[in-house]
């Protein structure tokens, strides 16, 4: 590789690496935040949060390594742009090969880490995931419910207990159960104990009643002793339930017959499995796209947007379509094909674009209409300046 071609190599490296750091942390925490409740509600320690923020970052690196390569190729480009750098190496009788092959080398290694940790990574992460909360909220019954007072363990999902007896078995135990459509349980128990059977945390409760309803029909049941899995919260274990994301790609391609979720969306598992053969392109599109709107040199003084803006709109354009396709994809089988054609034919425009040395750029109309809303927005600011001051007389620019 030539000096030049790793000078933009290292400039947009750099970029990649601080946009990726940056944006990251910010969505990272966001995923963070929405899962604090397992630590705060649960009664876990801070080791348990440490771990489950860990197991989130896996999800999230796919997601932001395509735009840190929109912004890196934009951003280097337009930087080098601006600082003449690729006027001089294009009057030094450089080819094009020597501005494409360091973006592209970017890309591809981009690609590579995000088929990986999508396909290899993720869905261990996710299973270990389940698995950590579901443990969670199965020690929620020893460690955290208060006597007396009602606690949501998830949706749907409430429990209360009367008291806890000195020989460590719980008094008076309340369980209303509503996750399910249509259907209504209430379990009631004059004593109860935590136990562990096989592995399995169980609640097993004594001398008590089951209320049914579904419908308008209602059922009542007393029994001597009942165990309610507090691993899952179901009546039948068989530990956590693994969505489609939560499985690696061989058991996408195969799943088993037996798989309750399978049987329940067969299609759900088709559109997981083309998502993972597609979304591991978008590294390359965008920069592609980033290459055709900043890689040609161009006087900086021209009129125009800044063409981060304008490849960071186009490549939202782009993904907004790919996720609204495989969204579609888990109810009709039909968009399948979409999914593969939208990076596919991103990537052909933007190889068009570079190909005939053409500047991809946002409609001139909406570029003016931009202005236009700047303006006006600057004039009303100048106007409410103006105000403030007590000025009287007739506002302008001038004046203000």
């Amino acid at each position: 590789m030539k000096v030049v071609e790793l000078y933009i190599l290292r400039r947009a490296l750099g970029i990649f690496a601080a946009t990726l750091f940056w944006v990251l942390a910010i969505v990272w925490t966001t995923q963070i935040l929405t899962r604090i409740n397992v630590v705060t509600g649960n009664g876990q320690s801070a080791a348990t949060f440490f771990e489950i923020a860990w197991l989130v970052l896996p999800a999230v690196i796919p997601v932001v390594i395509p735009f840190a390569v929109g912004i890196a190729v934009a951003q280097t480009l337009t930087t080098m742009n601006t600082d003449s750098e690729l006027i001089v190496i294009s009057a030094a009788g450089s080819p094009r090969i020597t501005v494409l092959r360091p973006i592209l080398l970017l890309a591809i290694v981009s690609c590579i880490v995000a088929f990986t940790v999508n396909n290899f990574i993720e869905p261990y992460s996710r299973e270990r995931l389940r698995i950590l909360i579901s443990e969670a909220r199965a020690d929620l019954i020893t460690t955290v419910i208060q006597e007396g007072a009602f606690q949501q363990i998830e949706p749907g999902l409430y429990m209360q207990i009367g008291e806890r007896l000195p020989d460590g078995r719980f008094g008076g135990i309340f369980v209303s159960d509503t996750r399910e459509e249509n259907a209504e349980l209430i379990y009631y128990a004059k004593t109860g104990s935590a136990l562990e059977v096989a592995g399995e945390n169980l609640l097993v409760m004594q001398d008590g009643v089951v209320h049914r309803r579904t419908g308008d029909a209602v059922s009542i049941i007393q029994y001597r002793s009942y165990a309610l899995d507090l691993s899952q919260f179901m009546a039948s274990g068989g530990g956590p339930t693994l969505l489609p994301k939560d499985r690696t790609l061989g058991y996408l391609m195969n799943p088993s017959p037996d798989d309750k979720i399978f049987k329940a969306s067969p299609q759900a598992f088709r559109a997981e499995l083309h998502r993972r053969f597609t979304e591991w392109l978008y590294p390359l599109v965008f920069a592609l796209i980033g290459l055709a709107v900043a890689g040609d040199s161009r006087s900086f003084r021209e009129a125009r947007i800044h063409p981060l803006l304008t490849t960071m709109s186009i490549a939202m354009l782009v993904r907004w379509a790919g996720y609204f396709v495989s969204e579609k994809i888990s109810s009709d089988w039909t968009w399948a094909p979409f999914a593969y054609a939208i990076p596919i034919l991103a990537s052909m425009v933007a190889i068009f674009f570079i190909a005939t040395n053409r500047v991809m750029e946002l409609p001139i109309s909406l570029v003016e209409r931009m202005t236009a809303v700047v303006q006006r927005i600057q004039q009303r600011m100048i106007a409410l300046k103006v105000r403030l001051s007590g000025y009287r007389g007739p506002i302008s620019r001038k004046s203000a």
